[in-house]
């Protein structure tokens, strides 16, 4: 029962972000490269994110004196 109503809830996100984006007019070739680009910049930019703002915070944090 509860596999269902979560099937139910994800289905009404998926339907909700194809009418926000208005991908619910391509064809499905054309929404599956939309979303393989959109899945791969987004993964680019956390890993991007997950490896230099360390680096960035540390030299903020140096900058400042906070850390010696």
């Amino acid at each position: 029962m509860a596999l269902a109503r979560a099937w139910k809830q994800m289905s009404w996100f998926y339907y909700q972000y194809l009418l926000v984006t208005a991908l619910y007019m391509l064809e499905p070739w054309e929404r599956t490269v939309f979303n393989s680009m959109l899945v791969s910049i987004v993964g680019m930019a956390l890993y991007t994110g997950y490896v230099f703002m360390p680096q960035h915070i540390m030299a903020i944090l140096h900058y400042f004196e906070i850390v010696q």
